[in-house]
């Protein structure tokens, strides 16, 4: 007999299981679906809740980045503070031991949390079915159990998109995953992909001493970001080691003995490099195979997104998918904001997300964080905006802290001086952009900014002059 309750989650991600727990605090009873297993150590194969995010994801990657980062302070910053270190070296199993603690003290909470709200957790692939019943399957698809509620909320994620010539084998050519698991630092490492992920990962073994070359299909670098901000990446990841090549079409890989050679065509020539390992980081897709019966009336469109209107209900009554595998961008964040507002919505409350006000972070050094708009989106829509910047070269702190690289850009509406986006690079910028998405959710001026008094010396002085130099005010830089 199937069990009942009022609401399955499908999916123990960030959307997932934020959703669950918020359902469960509000009095709902709730059961949470997800197949995901540790893979460290003598846990392998036991469940691990998080999704993607915390086990393979978003926390493993932010521990590889910190200790690629203290190692590689110690031999280039360090020197600087009159601090020598002699033989500095790097412990790979040791750096992986310690990421791999971090995460699984993080996906234990989790279960912790469960455990205190009352959640239901089920190890295995949920799948939808008609009346509003899932079928929970084990690795080999059979039915191990069947449950049924008032409610399902769909928040399977995402996994990394494979190109059809060059298939992971896990040992040469490697996803996100992968990357995170290294058991040494590959002497040449070749990345297709220059996005988000691609960056991330080319720091970290770049930090630690291996030759990366990053080949970018696109002939801009970082689209996404706004084009000053871009522009200032790319030359400061350039000074790091990264080689950076763009409009790079990778059209074939050969692995040998000797090792991977990789054929791309760059400005209709044709040009190859050997790498010792390739990472394939050009972007992630919905995890939405086998999650839906044909017959359960949950559309799917080309793209295997989970079509919802604005509030993530689908076209099937109590039906709702929320996180990566739904429109918008894959954050985590947002996926999560977007589970306790469906959670909020099904008990009969008020569930809100600003779509207009997400946070983006790209957790290189330096840093990259942004609000809002792009000036160049701004002026492709027509809108008349002003626009200033200032330097962390010019804030104390940021030359104590031997970081004076990067700036923070902002703009404003040319009228009403309605913020409209904050562009940050430099350190900490993860940190610095909370204050924008706050004064951008309440609708703030740069004016605003400008007359909020902020410590000093700190980096947070460069949000402050900047909102200052929208107006040509910034007092420790020439408007």
């Amino acid at each position: 007999m199937a069990m009942s309750f009022d609401v399955i989650v499908i999916g123990a991600g960030p959307g997932g299981y934020v959703a669950a727990i918020r359902c469960a605090q509000l009095g709902l009873t709730t059961v949470c679906i997800d197949s995901q297993a540790k893979q460290n150590g003598g846990q392998k194969g036991k469940p691990s809740l998080g999704g993607t995010c915390l086990n393979i994801g978003c926390i493993p990657s932010k521990a590889l980045l910190d200790s690629s980062e203290q190692y590689h302070n110690i031999i280039h910053q360090f020197p600087a503070h009159g601090i020598s270190v002699d033989n500095a070296a790097i412990d790979v199993a040791k750096m992986q031991a310690r990421k791999d603690n971090i995460v699984s003290g993080l996906t234990d909470g989790i279960a912790q949390l469960f455990k205190a709200n009352k959640v239901m957790s089920v190890h295995g692939h949920g799948r939808v079915m008609q009346d509003n019943t899932v079928n929970v399957l084990d690795d080999s698809g059979k039915i191990i159990q069947t449950l049924i509620a008032r409610e399902i909320i769909l928040a399977p994620g995402s996994v990394p998109i494979e190109l059809p010539d060059m298939p992971f084998d896990h040992e040469f050519i490697v996803d996100s995953t992968g990357a995170l698991s290294f058991d040494h630092v590959p002497k040449r490492l070749g990345i297709i992909g220059a996005g988000v992920i691609g960056l991330e990962l080319g720091s970290v073994w770049n930090r630690l001493g291996s030759e990366v070359v990053v080949l970018e299909a696109l002939d801009d670098f970082l689209v996404v970001a706004d084009q000053q901000i871009a522009r200032e990446a790319k030359k400061q990841f350039t000074k790091q080691g990264l080689d950076i090549r763009m409009g790079a079409v990778v059209k074939k890989i050969d692995i040998d003995e000797g090792g991977i050679r990789m054929s791309y065509t760059q400005k209709d020539r044709d040009n190859n490099i050997e790498v010792d390992r390739i990472v394939v980081a050009v972007g992630r897709r919905p995890a939405t195979d086998g999650l839906l019966s044909p017959d359960c009336g949950v559309a799917i469109n080309q793209g295997g997104f989970i079509e919802v209107d604005d509030q993530c209900k689908t076209d099937v009554p109590h039906i709702w998918a929320v996180g990566d595998a739904v429109r918008g961008p894959m954050l985590a964040h947002k996926s999560a904001e977007e589970g306790v507002a469906v959670a909020e919505r099904i008990a009969g409350s008020v569930g809100h997300v600003d779509f207009n006000c997400v946070p983006w972070v790209i957790y290189t050094s330096p840093e990259i964080a942004w609000v809002g708009q792009t000036e160049k989106e701004l002026k492709k829509q027509g809108i008349e905006i002003k626009t200033g910047s200032f330097p962390f070269a010019a804030t104390g702190r940021a030359r104590a802290m031997e970081q004076p690289i990067g700036l923070v850009k902002m703009i404003a509406d040319k009228h009403t001086d309605r913020l409209l986006g904050v562009h940050m690079i430099g350190p900490h910028v993860s940190e610095l952009i909370g204050e924008c998405v706050l004064a951008m959710a309440y609708q703030a001026s740069s004016e605003d900014i400008a007359r909020t008094i902020h410590a000093h010396p700190t980096l947070s002085e460069a949000t402050h002059e900047a909102a200052l130099a929208v107006d040509k005010r910034a007092i420790h830089k020439v408007n």
